[in-house]
């Protein structure tokens, strides 16, 4: 345990040093502000109290910032050490791959969960200031916090491994970029374009729900606009939220962090210093 701690502390200073993770927070802050000064517009339509509204801003907003972030601290965490010659002299302590990595992860888990927190917690000062009976909404925002964090630890525990891959911080900053782009962005585009030319379909009906299941983002959006009852405020993919059992989003977002690290300690067994 202490050897986990060492290794975790170490990294939290490293990563909070990263002026791109300050960046990062810093724009989460900034957007959810801005999302909680304009939630009040849909509420009178939708039933629902002002901060429940603007959860489901945020949520779309998650789905873009917190994968980036989360891959922005992880991308050379092991590549780094590796280009540094660190992780040699790391592996002569009495300490495991593993300990290593969960220590990593913990220190970046914690720096996520604040960043999140900052951020969510501007936007709940705002609606509560401008609306005190915002404040019913308090449970979906509590939700959200949680479920960003594990939206962050899967794509931390993919970072590792593509950290681990590349071996070199330019080749793992390339991979994370492409997997944000697809997993985030190009994924969701894809399904929209097979949806539209589905009709109604097949795929819309049967195999929709399972693809939004299988990438951990939308799985994310599903479970927070299903669980919130926010379905109302969402547009495009976030709309089939309704069509999906909340137990299934749920278990994907749980999983999903699980099978990450998973890969990614096996990726950094193979790494040779």
């Amino acid at each position: 345990m202490s050897q986990i701690l060492a290794t975790a502390i170490s990294e939290f200073r490293i990563a909070f040093r990263n002026r791109w993770v300050l960046i990062a927070t810093g724009m989460m802050v900034l957007f959810a502000l801005v999302l909680a000064a304009a939630g009040s517009a849909p509420t009178g339509d939708v039933g629902v109290d002002r901060l429940s509204v603007t959860v489901a801003s945020l949520t779309s907003l998650a789905v873009y910032l917190v994968p980036l972030l989360a891959l922005l601290m992880s991308f050379d965490a092991i590549a780094g050490e590796v280009e540094r010659g660190t992780l040699t002299l790391l592996l002569t302590y009495p300490v495991s791959r593993l300990q290593i990595l969960v220590g990593k992860l913990l220190a970046h888990i914690v720096i996520l969960a604040l960043a999140v927190t900052l951020g969510y917690g501007a936007a709940l000062v705002v609606a509560v200031w401008s609306d005190p009976s915002a404040i019913m909404g308090i449970t979906a925002l509590v939700r959200l916090i949680w479920s960003s964090v594990l939206l962050g630890a899967t794509f931390l525990g993919a970072g590792y491994a593509l950290s681990a891959l590349a071996r070199r911080p330019s080749g793992a900053a390339g991979l994370a970029i492409a997997l944000w782009l697809v997993a985030v962005v190009l994924y969701d585009l894809a399904l929209l374009a097979l949806i539209i030319t589905d009709q109604g379909g097949a795929f819309t009906t049967q195999a929709l729900p399972i693809a939004l299941l299988a990438n951990p983002a939308d799985a994310f959006r599903v479970f927070n606009l299903s669980a919130g009852q926010a379905v109302a405020a969402a547009g495009g993919i976030g709309g089939a939220a309704g069509a999906i059992p909340l137990w299934q989003s749920a278990a994907s977002l749980f999983l999903s962090p699980l099978l990450a690290i998973t890969l990614a300690l096996a990726a950094f067994r193979k790494v040779t210093p």
